[in-house]
């Protein structure tokens, strides 16, 4: 497909006909379960998405879960958050794209 062309230096990526779930080591599952809580997410947790917004309510979904197995559960994703956004700060014009080059927003 040419979707996934320049990508296989990176990734494996493998083809199953809809008709199949699972195919030797490469099944639908994961993805199956990561739409269904994206879903859920959307509709139960947000309630009301603004498509700008969009993408990143998808970042936030596959960083919960890709680090859903953390030992340490929601704590360890919190800390490594925390972690990552010390000493940095995000204003609501330039979360909402209302920023026009403010250095003082930064």
């Amino acid at each position: 497909m040419k979707l996934y062309e320049g990508l296989e230096a990176e990734y494996v990526h493998q083809v199953i006909d809809q008709v199949e779930y699972v195919k030797g080591h490469v099944h639908t599952s994961g993805l199956e379960n990561f739409w269904s809580l994206l879903k859920r997410s959307l509709s139960g947790i947000y309630i009301s998405v603004e498509p700008f917004h969009l993408f990143r309510y998808l970042d936030e979904q596959a960083f919960r879960f890709n680090d859903r197995k953390d030992a340490r559960g929601d704590l360890g994703r919190f800390k490594k958050i925390d972690g990552a956004c010390g000493g940095k700060r995000l204003t609501y014009k330039r979360l909402t794209g209302n920023d026009q080059g403010n250095k003082d927003d930064v």
